[in-house]
């Protein structure tokens, strides 16, 4: 009786051994659109909520700012008083930082209404228009600093004086304006701060979509 691998050609060993599996590498993982256009809403969301902030605290300055005005009496020889009335618009950093929070509260209603009609978009907001948020926010980001600063610094002399000039302090007569001018400063910082975030998280989105291009 033959065995059974006489029965079997010489060539069909070799055929056999050679039918190793092969591992087959996995493709690369894809990035998913649905997990993309999540994160752009995600940032659109957070960029509207920031920019209704720097809306609210820049018209909130502005009141403050342009209610400060106050009048006192103030005593000029023994029973003889002269009215004065202490105004914002006497100091040219009081002018140029009301005139920085209406240009920032305009700009607070134009760039959110953008942001809100981007969410309505499937892919969020372009990278263009975030390119050119970071942009015009550094720039407006500066300008507010630097009148918050001006501004600040005026008033705080009016607050403590400068002897060395000659100055007197004005705060313990014009209370009320030294009040609200200080809420107003104040409230211009917190829109400092709101447009740094801003820039952050624009920034910070801007990389993630051109690192998935």
């Amino acid at each position: 009786m033959a065995s059974n691998d006489s029965a079997i050609p010489p060539h069909a060993h070799a055929a056999v051994s050679m039918e190793v599996p092969l591992k087959t590498s996995a493709p690369p993982p894809e990035y998913s659109a649905t997990r993309g256009a999540g994160g752009s809403k995600k940032h659109a969301v957070v960029d509207v909520f920031f920019r209704v902030v720097l809306f609210a605290t820049s018209v909130a300055a502005i009141v403050l700012l342009v209610i400060s005005n106050q009048t006192e009496l103030i005593p000029i020889a023994p029973g003889i008083a002269i009215s004065r009335t202490g105004k914002f618009s006497h100091s040219p950093a009081h002018i140029n930082l009301l005139a920085t929070l209406s240009t920032a509260a305009l700009y607070s209603i134009i760039t959110g209404l953008i942001s809100v009609f981007a969410l309505r978009k499937p892919g969020g907001t372009s990278t263009k228009l975030k390119f050119h948020f970071v942009i015009v926010d550094s720039l407006l980001l500066g300008i507010m600093a630097a009148a918050t600063g001006a501004s600040g610094g005026v008033s705080y002399v009016g607050l403590k004086g400068n002897s060395h000039s000659r100055w007197n302090e004005i705060c313990d007569t014009y209370d009320t304006y030294c009040i609200r001018v200080g809420a107003s400063i104040a409230l211009s910082l917190v829109s400092s701060i709101t447009l740094l975030l801003l820039v952050w998280i624009n920034t910070y989105a801007l990389s993630k979509k051109i690192a998935r291009l």
